[in-house]
Order: structure tokens, then C-alpha cells, then sequence
């Protein structure tokens, strides 16, 4: 079982050697922002000895390329513990060289969290401290949330990875100039959403999750337009490749997965999600996040730009016009649509808390060990790396014979998040409110 419930530090061991590689998990914004804005690092792996906790300093060091000293004015939440100070003064470091107002990290070791802090701002007009169990945007750190509920449809038998989602949704089509709906559409599989190889490729043609307004406008709908609408503008478009060859990240992919777990089981996405997903692990404040700021969650931070910059926002103003200049993270997409593939926001100890129910195939409340090995599994794709892939909802790395990593990362203007689970049972989550640059 997993136990949650702040724990002492203590030395594991004296000697561990960390290797860790930088690579870039893109996410819910680069299709708004460009890449994300720094380099994550999860090929992380022990060549000898067992995992310290206190060698998770040397790898966000290697993470954020930090410089290593204090900076007292920046207010830090959460049990302190004065042999970790030296993590704390790594934080701080990392808030004050990249003008971070706040950020929130959990650690857990084996299914207890050891360490969970609040460093700056939550609100910087306000001088609201961040705490521990702030809520955060989490963008694509949606997906393996999606995925997990997605694969307890197939368990209970109300699913298939090969059932065509398309076919299921029947979503009638808006086919403009004399198009036609793509024949490869009905190949199209549960699987192929899921492991982002249903042919859909923003680098050769677009993100279609953040065309609201065009889409609308098309549709002659309110804008911003919401899912369904989407569904129905892409089922015009050509694929970007043949259904289960390439793989191409694709946030369009889960929202459609979030169609589907609401035809399948007759309930919103979010209200499957918190009773089946949520629930069963003990969180109960994940919730759906809001695109403008009247709608911020108690608890829920507020979001900034490195550098301000103003968007067009997707909603009609009082006169039913949209384009008013507003800040990028309160207006610049519309976050609700996004709801299955970026949309929830968490708290640090929440994603750590949902990761770790995977470390035991045998005793997991949300999955069975067969799914979670699918979850985890190689699309075996012509082009697959042999040691890095992506598969149900997270990205994985093999560090060594029957051992893997995997995570995923999100990032959309103001927020960026990453959630790490290693094959030596520490796992931890970091949020900031002011990503991409």
C-alpha cells in the first residue's frame, strides 16, 4: 500500500553514482509557446548502489542547472528539516536565477513522501506564500491520468485497445470545399490515441486544441469551441500520416480519448475521472482547471509569464467580439476543452500520491499488473528507440535489465510541471507558475 504522511529523512546510503541525460518531453504548450522552457531530465539511473535520497540534490541539480547558493527572501511552506536544508537552498536558487515567483515539489521514497515544501509565491501582489499542497495547472501531466481510465474501461470489458474511436463517437463531420472524411479515420484505434500514433502530427500540420476561435468561426458556433467542435473540423482534415506508423504527440488524440470514457460510461470525463481515478488514492482536489482568473480554485495559485506578453483571447467580450489583449495563461487557449489531455490541476503530493499506486503490479487500487505493463509497453513502432519510448499516457526509459523510468511533463504559458517515477521507487513531482517564456 502506499503511505502518505510526512516521514523523517534519513541516510539510505553512502555512496551513489547519478547519471542524468537531458531530454525534452514536449507538451500541452508547445503548440502555443514553442518547446518548452527548460530542459527535464529523466533518464535518470543508479549505476551502483542504492538510491540516497539526498542524491535527488546532484539530479535536479544536473535538471535545473542551478547555482548553489541561498537567497533568505524567498519564503519557503511546508515540515522543515534541517538535513535537507541544502535542498532547500537549491530551490531557492533556481526561483531567484530564473525570476520563478513560486513553485511546490514532493518527493516520495517507497510510497512515503519525505519531503513536500512551498518556495515563493503563490501570489505575488499579494505576497501569498506557495505552499506544499497548492494547486497547479499540470497540462499534458493530464495524459497519464486519462490513460489510467481508459485502461480500467478495457479490465472491466466495456473497452478494447483495438475498438475504433471514430466509429464509436460518430461525430458528424464539417467537410468544407467539397473535402471528404479521410477513409484512414476508421482504422484508427484506442491504442493508437493512446501511444500518439493515430496519424495525427502538429509538426506537419497544426495543433487543432488551439484553434478555438477559427474553429468556431467555421462552425458558425459561440467561441471558444469545446471538443466536440473540434472533433467535428478535424474529421475533415486528411491524416498527417497512416494510422500506427509514426509516432507524433498529439494533445487532439486525448481529447478524443475523453469523448470516448464519456460514451462508454455515460459520465462527464472529470466525473469518471474523480470517482474511479482520483478516489480510490485518496486525492479529492484535482478538478478541472478554469481559463479565466474568476474561475481559480481555492488553493490555486496564480499564473505569470517570464517575459509579459499579451494574447488574443478566445472569449467574446461584452459585445461579442473576441481578440481583447489579454494575459496569455487567462485567456490565451481555452483550458476547459482541453480537459482530457492538459486540463486538470493538481498539487504536488497529489501527482506523487497517483504515480506511486504503480510501483507494486500486485497491489495497485487503480490498474491491474497486465495493464500496467500495457501502460508502460513499446509501441514497437519500425522507427522506436529500443531504450526510450513513449506508451500509454507516459514516456519511458529502460536503465538497465527489467528496470525503467518513466514520466511526463507539461508546460502552458505560466505553468510548467514534471512527474518522475524511477525504477527504485522514488518519485517526485515539481510545479512553477511561471513557465514558458
Amino acid at each position: 500500500m502506499i503511505r502518505f504522511g510526512c516521514h523523517g529523512s534519513k541516510r539510505l546510503c553512502d555512496e551513489t553514482r547519478v547519471d542524468a541525460e537531458s531530454h525534452i518531453q514536449h507538451d500541452a504548450g508547445t503548440g502555443l509557446v514553442g518547446s518548452p522552457p527548460r530542459p527535464v531530465a529523466p533518464n535518470l539511473f543508479v549505476h551502483s548502489g542504492t538510491i540516497a535520497f539526498m542524491s535527488l540534490l546532484r539530479i535536479l541539480l544536473t535538471i535545473f542547472l542551478l547555482a548553489s547558493f541561498s537567497h533568505a527572501d524567498i519564503p519557503i511552506t511546508g515540515k522543515a528539516d534541517p538535513a535537507l536544508a541544502p535542498f532547500d537552498d537549491l530551490f531557492k536558487a533556481f526561483l531567484a536565477e530564473h525570476d520563478v515567483p513560486g513553485a511546490a515539489v514532493a518527493v516520495a521514497k517507497d510510497g512515503k513522501l519525505v519531503y513536500a515544501r512551498g518556495f515563493g509565491y503563490a501570489d505575488r501582489e499579494n505576497k501569498s506564500p506557495a505552499e506544499p499542497d497548492n494547486l497547479f495547472r499540470i497540462a499534458s501531466i493530464s495524459k497519464p491520468v486519462t490513460a489510467v481510465a481508459i485502461l480500467q474501461l478495457v479490465e472491466q470489458g466495456k473497452l478494447k485497445l483495438d475498438d475504433r474511436p471514430f466509429q464509436m463517437l460518430r461525430v458528424e463531420p464539417f467537410l468544407e470545399d467539397g473535402a471528404k472524411v479521410d477513409p484512414r479515420m476508421k482504422d484508427i484505434t484506442i491504442l493508437h490515441l493512446l501511444q500518439h500514433t493515430g496519424g495525427f502530427d502538429r509538426g506537419v500540420s497544426f495543433d487543432p486544441m488551439f484553434k478555438s476561435v477559427e474553429f468556431s468561426q467555421k462552425l458558425g458556433t459561440k467561441p471558444p469551441a469545446g471538443p466536440h467542435e473540434v472533433m467535428r473540423v478535424m474529421m475533415g482534415r486528411t491524416l498527417d500520416h497512416d494510422p500506427g506508423t509514426n509516432y507524433a504527440y498529439s494533445n487532439y488524440g486525448y481529447a478524443v480519448l475523453g469523448r470516448v470514457i464519456e460514451k462508454v460510461t455515460g459520465q462527464n470525463y472529470d466525473a469518471y475521472v474523480k470517482e474511479h481515478v482520483l478516489k480510490p488514492v485518496g486525492v479529492t482536489r484535482m478538478r478541472i482547471g478554469a481559463t479565466l482568473s474568476d474561475g481559480r480554485a481555492d488553493g490555486e495559485v496564480k499564473y505569470y509569464m517570464q517575459k509579459p506578453t499579451l494574447a488574443s483571447s478566445v472569449f467574446p467580450d461584452h459585445n461579442g467580439n473576441t481578440g481583447e489583449k489579454v494575459p496569455w495563461p487567462y485567456g490565451g487557449w481555452h483550458l476547459e476543452a482541453m480537459d482530457s489531455h492538459g486540463g486538470w490541476i493538481a498539487s504536488a503530493p497529489d501527482l506523487v500520491r497517483f504515480a506511486c499506486t504503480f510501483n507494486d503490479l500486485d497491489r495497485s487500487p487503480l490498474l491491474k499488473g497486465a495493464s500496467i505493463e500495457t501502460m508502460f509497453a513499446s509501441p514497437n513502432l519500425k522507427d522506436s528507440k529500443p531504450d526510450v519510448w513513449y506508451g500509454c499516457g507516459w514516456s519511458v526509459r529502460v536503465v538497465g535489465p527489467g528496470k525503467i523510468n518513466t514520466w511526463h511533463s507539461g508546460a502552458l504559458a505560466g505553468t510548467s510541471t514534471i512527474l518522475v517515477r524511477r525504477h527504485d521507487g522514488l518519485t517526485w513531482a515539481v510545479h512553477e507558475d511561471g513557465g514558458c517564456p
